[in-house]
């Protein structure tokens, strides 16, 4: 599912099939996006809709809570397999969920640290984290700088080292890696950096919070006329050169910078 994956809040159904237009792939929330009040009529949303399974995905509260449980009942009278799991941390009770292919969306501390092991399990598909609740949960009052700093919109160094710590751990064990939201949705541009740097980095998919994001995301993750021609001439003269360290345009080329272009191409035709 990807690159840009839509939240939809899960009391929200005239939203659904929008959100289900504008996007790559569907997440109906009956977590954050939804109030305590609302959450019973957000199950029954979720169980009743009509969304394309393989293109949705559903995202459940932190296991071991009532409303978990709830959400699992829920799940099971409706037709969707693939769950994100909130606040994800201990992986016996994500192993457990064994009859789901699992997102765990790694958004504490204790989440960042399990990620490696988490990783690893079969039933988890891809990982996710979460850049305000992993602050929260260290006591902590803000992912970003503020306006007022010199580095206003760029992620403090906690935040940072979470989210490469993810996306190794779900490199490490091939898994998916999504990137976090980009809260200020009036800022696309701070959006299109951060999409690329996702891009570059490793990251099969960003999540979207409002509609207009998504071409944002969908426009980092697309390699323009020059990425594939550049990738495509260099493929054709490593066959070429028939050898693992060749001479190309004044620059060395190994194994690596190859995968690089091999990954542009496979995006291209995604």
């Amino acid at each position: 599912m990807g690159p840009a994956l839509l939240f939809a809040p899960g009391d929200r159904p005239d939203r659904f099939n929008k959100a289900a237009e504008r996007s790559d792939a569907v997440i109906l929330d009956l977590e954050d996006a939804v109030a305590p009040a609302a959450k019973a009529q957000a199950r029954e949303n979720m169980a009743a809709s009509t969304l394309d399974p393989a293109a949705t995905m559903v995202r459940i509260n932190a296991l071991g809570t009532e409303a978990a449980r709830l959400d699992l009942h829920a799940l099971a009278l409706g037709r969707f397999n693939t769950i994100m799991v909130a606040k994800a941390a201990d992986v016996d009770a994500i192993a457990a969920l064994e009859k789901y292919n699992v997102v765990v969306l790694c958004e504490t501390a204790a989440g960042i640290l399990a990620a490696p092991a988490l990783a690893k399990l079969p039933n988890v598909v891809a990982l996710m984290w979460g850049a305000e609740d992993l602050v929260a949960s260290l006591g902590g009052s803000s992912s970003r700088f503020g306006a007022g700093s010199s580095q206003a919109g760029s992620y403090r160094a906690v935040a940072t080292h979470a989210r490469s710590q993810m996306l190794l751990a779900a490199g490490a064990a091939g898994k998916v890696a999504i990137d976090s939201i980009y809260a200020d949705f009036a800022d696309l541009d701070g959006l299109a950096a951060e999409a690329e740097d996702a891009v570059a980095s490793g990251f099969g998919a960003k999540a979207c919070i409002h509609p207009s994001q998504v071409a944002v995301v969908r426009e980092a993750y697309r390699p323009g006329p020059a990425q594939i021609a550049a990738a495509t001439e260099l493929l054709a003269a490593a066959d070429a050169a028939g050898t693992g360290v060749f001479a190309f345009k004044g620059q060395m080329v190994d194994g690596p910078i190859l995968l690089h272009a091999e990954q542009t191409l496979r995006r291209a035709a995604q």
